[in-house]
């Protein structure tokens, strides 16, 4: 079982910036590939990044060059730090991994960007 425990949401203007966190509960987090999705209102959850245990990354094309995923294995925590902010990118994040077949979720965290 893990736990994923989003934070750092909020609202900001287009062109801002704004670091999300995710707080996992898990003696594993090290090896674990943890991804970051959003869904925007009446659109299905796309994916966005993620980071595997190695550090290497991925990310979508509407984050590449905008978003940066990081992870502190000694805080059990993975990071995306969202620059140059669009009024697109309003969604809730998600926070998620994969155990054993087992796909966890956080809550999520509203992200609103104004024009």
């Amino acid at each position: 079982q893990v736990q994923l425990v989003e934070s750092g949401g909020g609202l900001v203007q287009a062109g801002g910036s704004l670091r999300l966190s995710c707080a996992a509960s898990t003696g594993i987090f090290s090896i674990l590939t943890m991804s970051w999705y959003r869904q925007a209102p009446e659109k299905q959850r796309e994916f966005v990044a993620r980071i595997a245990g190695s550090g290497s990354t991925v990310y979508a094309d509407s984050a590449k060059g905008r978003f940066t995923i990081s992870r502190d294995n000694a805080k059990n925590t993975v990071y995306l730090q969202m620059n140059s902010l669009k009024p697109e990118d309003t969604a809730v994040y998600y926070c998620n991994c994969q155990l054993a077949s087992q796909g966890y979720w956080g809550q999520g965290t509203q992200v609103t960007v104004s024009s």
